[in-house]
C-alpha cells in the first residue's frame, strides 16, 4: 500500500492546494495531509482542519502545531516520528520539497511549481480575499464573505431593502425565517381556530434555522451576504413576546458573524399585511435593537452599525453607501 504525504499551512486552503492534494490522492493508496498551524495565524487551525476534511473526505487530514524552525531536517525527523514511518511519496509545490523528501528516503513529486495551472497563493488571498473568492471552495468562501444584517421593528422596510441590496451588489440574500415559520403556522388554522401563540421552543428553532440558512447562503455569496435579520436579533424578538431573554437563543446569537448592521428606523408608515401585530411597540423595538447593537459594537469595534432612516430612496442610498464603505475598507 502506497502512502502519500502533503504538508502545509493551508492559510487558507485554496484551489491550488486542492489541485495539489487531488493530484496526490490519485497517485497513492492512502494520503496523509498534515496541516501545521500557529497561534499567530488569523484563521484558527481547527477551522482550516474542518475545511480540509470537508473538501477532501477521502484523505487522512492531521492537525499539528507549527512549532519547528524552517528547517527541512527538523520537519523530516518530526514527520517520520509522527507517522511512525517515512511516506513513500511526498507531494509539494515548493522548492523545499525535494530535499525534505530525500531526508526521509521518500520519492518527491513536484505539482504545479510555477503556479501555471492554478495561479494563486495564500498570501495574495489574505491580502485581498474578496478579489479571489473564485479560488476558494464554498466552505472557505463563506469565511471571507462580508455579512450585512438588517434589523428593525415591524414594517420598517427591511425585506424590501434586503432585496434591493442583493440586486445592487449582485449577490444572494437570506429572508427572515421567523416570518416564514409564522405564516406556515397560521396557514394551518381553520376559520374556527383562534390566533396561535409563540412558544420558547419555536424561538430556539427559529434562531438555529436562521443561522443554518445564513451559513449556507454565505457559500454562494458574491463578496457580501445580505441578511433580513439574524439569530442575534431573534433574542430581542423573543424578549418582545416573553418580556425576558432566552439564554439558549442568546447563545446562538452571540456566535453570529456580522460585519455591518443596518438598523431601520420606524419613521415610515406602518403597513398591515395580515400577519403583523407590533405597530404599538415599534419605537420600543427600535430602541431595544439600538441598545443591543450599541453594546455589541462596544464589545467588538469591528462591527459597524448604521441607522437607516428617511424616505425609501434615502434609506436605499444610505444602505448602499454603508456597504460600499465596508467593501472598500476590505480592499484597502
Amino acid at each position: 500500500m502506497t502512502l502519500g504525504f502533503v504538508v502545509g499551512k493551508f492559510y487558507p486552503p485554496h484551489r491550488g492546494h486542492k489541485h495539489l492534494i487531488d493530484t496526490a490522492r490519485n497517485q497513492v493508496d492512502e494520503l496523509v495531509v498534515m496541516l501545521a498551524a500557529h497561534p499567530s495565524q488569523t484563521i484558527p487551525g481547527d477551522v482550516r482542519y474542518a475545511w480540509l476534511r470537508e473538501i477532501h473526505p477521502d484523505c487522512d487530514v492531521r492537525l499539528v502545531a507549527d512549532e519547528l524552525e524552517d528547517d527541512s531536517q527538523q520537519w523530516a525527523d518530526f514527520t517520520t516520528k509522527y507517522l511512525g514511518r517515512s511516506p513513500d511519496v511526498v507531494f509539494s509545490s515548493e522548492n523545499y520539497g525535494p530535499i525534505y523528501a530525500s531526508l526521509m528516503g521518500s520519492r518527491h513529486v513536484m505539482v504545479d511549481h510555477l503556479r501555471t495551472t492554478v495561479p494563486i497563493s495564500g498570501t495574495r488571498i489574505r491580502a485581498n480575499p474578496l478579489m479571489y473568492l473564485d479560488y476558494l471552495e464554498p466552505c472557505v468562501r463563506a469565511w471571507f464573505v462580508k455579512r450585512v444584517v438588517l434589523v428593525g421593528a415591524e414594517s420598517t422596510g427591511k425585506t424590501t431593502l434586503a432585496q434591493q441590496l442583493a440586486d445592487h451588489f449582485q449577490t444572494v440574500w437570506v429572508p427572515e425565517y421567523g416570518r416564514e415559520h409564522w405564516e406556515e403556522k397560521v396557514s394551518k388554522l381553520t376559520s374556527e381556530d383562534t390566533s396561535p401563540s409563540w412558544s420558547s421552543e419555536e424561538f430556539l428553532h427559529i434562531a438555529q434555522e436562521q443561522q443554518r440558512r445564513e451559513d449556507l447562503a454565505a457559500r454562494q455569496a458574491n463578496r457580501v451576504l445580505v441578511c433580513d435579520t439574524n439569530a442575534f436579533a431573534t433574542g430581542t424578538w423573543y424578549e418582545r413576546y416573553f418580556h425576558a431573554r432566552h439564554s439558549m437563543v442568546d447563545s446562538i446569537g452571540q456566535k453570529c458573524k456580522a460585519d455591518l448592521y443596518l438598523l431601520t428606523a420606524p419613521d415610515v408608515p406602518f403597513v398591515q399585511d395580515g400577519f403583523r401585530d407590533g405597530q404599538h411597540i415599534r419605537n420600543w423595538m427600535h430602541d431595544r435593537f439600538a441598545e443591543q447593537l450599541t453594546s455589541l459594537s462596544q464589545r467588538d469595534p469591528a462591527v459597524r452599525v448604521v441607522q437607516i432612516q428617511g424616505s425609501f430612496q434615502q434609506r436605499r442610498a444610505t444602505a448602499i453607501a454603508a456597504v460600499d464603505t465596508l467593501l472598500s475598507e476590505e480592499v484597502n
